[in-house]
């Protein structure tokens, strides 16, 4: 198995240069690498879930450091640190609930102390704690029938404690961390499927013979669009070709290429077509805390016509790109890109800085 601070590290530069391209993969690959963290880590036989979270946390820090503009890293991170802390207090719960069983069979037994004969205290310890320890090779060996029990002395008697207790600590590092994985592959698999998921309910939205507006182009709106028409949906997309990087084209190509009815538009038409439109529906960077979104730069304009013109306006966007921050102009200021791209530098001083993503006003957003 790899070395883990060597996953880290390749993942690292992977996101500094920024070679993980959409916020799908780049969540697929954080809870891939924590999860590589988690089973890696161990943990003492005390204290379990507080050193999984600091080995997370540690490991997050550089990660969130490494490209700030992609809030899915972080989104995944206090996900599965949540997870960390659910799993932790399950287990608490199960053996609360085991002791107070254990404490009402006791009360039982008492009442049965005449018919059956009176066992020492380290039988009545050793009984206690196989009703809290989990089935084991050991456990079965250890009930025995009272007639074949044999006194024990008191110190071999406190070293069977000791080596129960270690034994139920031991168990309960290793349940800790099994259920975590557990979890965290649950994650992963939400996050392959996010797309499919989200497509399952474009029957809901869109209706037969709408004119449906979008901008940019988006994985997830593609197969919105696709699912919709695979049952027998039948309608009309316009896609504003979004300037200056013209993502708007490779939509329209794809959408072409599977059968839709699309038409191209530029930027400046959307607000003559929006009154034709029946409904828009983007995709988003990044959902913000109170509602709003980060999306492609033009997007703020189409919400803005909506807005004027009645038109619903629907976001469609993972869990794994709901974020927890208001912050909005501090991530947007990691949105500013070169323009090398887009215009011919004459002179060496020359600086400009082409902005990528935008923030659009919750109010606006409908779903």
């Amino acid at each position: 198995m790899p070395d883990v601070q060597a996953l880290v590290n390749e993942f690292l530069f992977k996101l500094k240069k920024r070679k993980i391209e959409g916020s799908q993969a780049t969540a697929r690959q954080t809870a891939v690498l924590l999860r590589s963290v988690i089973s890696q880590q161990r943990i003492p036989y005390t204290h379990q879930a507080a050193a999984l979270i600091d080995a997370v946390k540690a490991v997050g820090e550089r990660l969130v450091l490494a490209n700030p503009v992609e809030l899915a890293v972080g989104n995944i991170i206090r996900r599965v640190l949540h997870i960390i802390r659910e799993e932790d207090l399950s287990l608490t719960s199960v053996a609360m609930a085991g002791l107070d069983l254990s404490a009402v069979s006791d009360d039982e037994d008492e009442t049965d102390q005449d018919d059956h004969p009176v066992l020492s205290a380290a039988a009545v310890a050793a009984a206690s704690r196989n009703t809290l320890r989990p089935p084991s090779l050991q456990t079965l060996l250890e009930d025995l029938p009272d007639s074949a029990a044999v006194p024990h002395s008191s110190s071999s008697g406190g070293d069977s404690e000791g080596k129960s207790k270690s034994a139920d600590k031991s168990s309960r590092s290793r349940k800790l961390k099994h259920d975590v994985i557990e979890a965290v592959n649950e994650l992963i698999e939400d996050i392959d499927t996010c797309h499919e998921q989200i497509a399952e309910q474009a029957v809901e939205h869109i209706h037969q013979n709408e004119v449906i507006l979008t901008l940019g182009s988006s994985r997830t709106v593609l197969e919105f669009f696709c699912a919709a028409k695979e049952k027998k949906r039948s309608f009309r997309v316009f896609v504003a070709e979004g300037a200056p990087r013209y993502q708007g084209h490779l939509l329209a190509k794809e959408l072409v290429a599977r059968g839709l009815q699309t038409t191209l538009i530029t930027d400046s038409a959307v607000f003559a077509m929006i009154s034709r439109v029946n409904m828009v529906i983007v995709g988003a960077h990044a959902v913000m805390a109170n509602g709003g979104v980060i999306a492609p730069v033009g997007l703020n304009m189409v919400a803005l016509a909506a807005q004027r013109h009645a038109v619903p306006f629907v976001v469609l966007a993972g869990s794994h790109k709901i974020a927890w921050t208001l912050e909005v102009e501090q991530a947007l200021h990691f949105f500013m890109l070169s323009t090398q791209h887009l215009i011919m530098y004459h002179q060496n001083w020359s600086a400009c800085l082409s902005q990528t993503q935008e923030d659009t006003i919750h109010l606006m957003c409908t779903g």
